[in-house]
């Protein structure tokens, strides 16, 4: 009898001292992960991402100390699956547990950014600002910061033409380098999609299809027209030819000089000398002129195969272009619309 009281007594302490032991690691999993920054970090979760993948992303970005304790949660509470898609602000010192029920509340973030294709990130920063999210210095700031253009291999001066256009949900005092990161993230998860190969480029091949996209982008307006656009550009590219592209004289006119949206183009304006006027400058400009959406990207993975070297507006209703073979063609065209134009007054 003596011998089972003892048996019985050792078997107790060992549960006790397995659950000190368990109480334990569950306290210093649950603990606030040390990747999370004082300013906070915004998550995004994918809509049709599993609680087990979400999991995962959280450990991989430091935002929890342990996806398997994480899941556990999830499995001990059966509420696996109940996670609302979106973007969310982890606090600094936030738990596992409460980023798991800030999940499950679906709290999210309450300020809605709609980021149009082709914005250069000036203008994205004068949107931030007129919304009150934060001050344009600070994003254009954010947008030059050498760290996260290490972060994400950019071989450029800046973000630019890596912020991916799109509509987001974020609080109104989150911090300018989470929002360029939240685009940035967007933009390459974009390019994958696009271009499942686009793993196997170097950050200077992607800067380069960035580059020609973001002329592209200002360029098109028919969307079946973008890869035939790209197409010209590519052409001229292989022979040494100036691009000739009037958005890049636009984009140093508004972006360099600072001044108004031109209405017209006039031949002074193609003579400025600055890096970014392609009409003086052949090859790609030094950086981006926007940041290109979807259609202008796909257009210069996959762009049409012709023997065009000359596009010009001809249907400014609908935004369609007469495509040439030769300058010839290109100026009587120009002629033919000139006359219409006359005549239509």
């Amino acid at each position: 009898m003596k011998m089972l009281i003892k048996i019985l007594v050792g078997m107790f302490i060992c549960v006790l001292a397995l659950a000190a032991g368990g109480f334990i690691v569950a306290f210093i999993l649950n603990s606030p992960a040390p990747g999370i920054p004082a300013a906070g970090r915004i998550f995004s979760i994918e809509q049709g991402e599993s609680t087990d993948l979400i999991a995962q992303k959280l450990e991989r970005e430091g935002l929890v100390r342990s996806s398997l304790f994480m899941r556990l949660l999830v499995r001990v509470q059966g509420l696996g699956g109940r996670y609302r898609y979106g973007s969310y602000q982890i606090k600094s010192g936030m738990t596992t547990l409460e980023i798991k029920e800030l999940f499950e509340t679906g709290k999210q973030m309450l300020v809605r950014l709609t980021i149009p294709e082709g914005w250069t990130s000036g203008k994205i920063a004068h949107y931030l600002d007129g919304l009150g999210v934060c001050p344009e210095r600070d994003f254009l700031a954010a947008c030059a910061s050498p760290d996260l253009i290490k972060e994400f291999g950019i071989p450029g001066k800046t973000m630019e033409g890596y912020l991916r256009p799109d509509t987001y949900f974020i609080p109104k005092d989150f911090v300018p380098t989470e929002i360029v990161r939240m685009m940035a993230r967007n933009f390459f998860h974009t390019l994958r999609q696009l271009y499942p190969e686009a793993s196997g480029l170097t950050p200077q091949q992607i800067f380069d299809k960035v580059r020609l996209a973001s002329i592209v982008e200002r360029e098109y307006r028919d969307p079946a027209e973008a890869p035939e656009i790209a197409s010209v550009f590519y052409n001229r590219l292989a022979i040494g030819m100036a691009l000739q592209s009037c958005a890049t004289v636009e984009y140093v006119i508004t972006e360099v000089l600072g001044k108004p949206h031109p209405e017209v183009i006039y031949d002074r304006d193609l003579k400025l000398k600055d890096p970014y006027n392609t009409y003086q400058y052949p090859g790609l400009p030094p950086g981006p002129i926007s940041n290109p959406g979807s259609i202008a990207l796909k257009s210069v993975f996959f762009p049409a195969k012709t023997d065009y070297w000359y596009f010009r507006l001809i249907d400014p209703e609908n935004g369609r272009h007469h495509f040439s073979k030769t300058l010839a063609e290109h100026k009587d065209i120009g002629v033919l619309y000139l006359q219409r134009e006359k005549s239509a007054q």
